[in-house]
């Protein structure tokens, strides 16, 4: 049955056939009834705890899928225990131009150049206020395209403030290539520099009997072994929480779609089933340089149970979809927490 949902949605552009897709599920789940069906035929609650919260289960759905909180209460009938929301930037952009989003069927895999458009945290935190129950949510943060690098932890801060009485973990993004010069601030000084002034925040907060809300990394999956060995070193020092990895490549290596092809596509972020090594292997070698002390969340290339499997193997505790959902529709999303333990 999806396979023809897909070959329809395949017919429009791709960032037509998102928004088009997600409309349709939301006035569907408004029929009489019907929320409680499809979420009793997808939803499968397995409990599991990870940085301080309890999650419904490992599965959740990566950002960019619902970046502005607009569709928690329908994805959360397609089985997901969490969702990351975001990127969110301060003030509202458009992204960059259209088409933006584009598919490479044979290779079951996307390249995406969106350039974090949002409608900015505000309108995001409004919609948060009426969040579904049972479900977790974390707010994945950037910076404005035209933010500089040397203010860009004002943007993170400020997106940091506003969101932290209403989702339940951050993801700072530093790591989409999407957005000019951002992935310069995976760089180890100015990591430091955002990552710490958080925490500082977050302790303020703490200090007003707030909540202690975990603050993650997401980090690219083009890191060098030095590089990460930094993202280790960094982690410690600033006593984050954990790791989001990966972000999507800028690689374009394996492909099976021709070079023609690719090429007129341009830049942007590849995802999909070829980045699944790739993201497993820097878990792995995380997991293995930190002695295991450093909590993950593995994103990257998940499409079944044996690839989702294999993230668990390497060190994630939790999982994310994005790409293989889109592939492999709701059904991969039970399958893949049932099968996991």
């Amino acid at each position: 049955m999806y396979k023809l949902i897909l070959r329809i949605l395949f017919l429009m552009p791709a960032e037509t056939a998102h928004y088009f897709t997600l409309t349709i599920l939301r006035w569907v789940l408004k029929i009489p009834f019907i929320y409680s069906i499809v979420k009793g035929i997808f939803y499968v609650e397995k409990p599991i705890n990870f940085i301080g919260l309890k999650f419904p289960n490992r599965m959740g759905l990566a950002a960019g899928f619902d970046k502005n909180a607009k569709y928690l209460y329908e994805l959360q009938t397609l089985g997901f225990g969490f969702v990351e929301i975001g990127t969110l930037t301060p003030l509202a952009q458009s992204g960059n131009d259209k088409p933006r989003l584009f598919r490479l069927k044979k290779d079951e895999a996307i390249i995406n150049r969106m350039g974090f458009n949002n409608e900015g945290v505000d309108a995001a935190v409004e919609r948060l206020k009426n969040r579904p129950k049972g479900l977790v949510v974390g707010g994945n943060i950037g910076k404005n395209k035209l933010t500089p690098n040397e203010n860009a932890q004002i943007d993170y801060e400020i997106c940091f403030t506003k969101l932290y009485d209403y989702v339940d973990y951050f993801v700072v993004n530093v790591s989409s290539p999407n957005t000019p010069n951002l992935r310069a601030l995976q760089d180890k000084e100015p990591l430091k520099k955002i990552l710490s002034s958080l925490i500082i925040i977050r302790n303020n907060f703490v200090h007003q009997q707030k909540k202690q809300k975990p603050v993650l990394l997401k980090i690219a999956p083009d890191l060098t072994n030095e590089q990460l060995d930094d993202v280790i070193n960094i982690v410690k020092e600033t006593g984050i929480d954990g790791i989001v990895a990966t972000n999507t490549t800028i690689s374009r290596d394996g492909l099976k779609a021709s070079a023609k092809e690719v090429e007129s596509i341009g830049a942007g972020g590849l995802s999909g089933k070829i980045l699944s090594i790739k993201a497993t292997e820097v878990i792995n070698y995380i997991n293995t340089k930190s002695n295991r002390t450093i909590p993950m969340m593995g994103v990257g290339g998940i499409y079944d149970e044996t690839s989702a499997q294999q993230k668990i193997d390497a060190g994630a505790t939790l999982l994310q979809l994005y790409t293989g959902f889109i592939y492999k529709g709701p059904a991969v999303v039970k399958r893949i927490v049932k099968h996991l333990d």
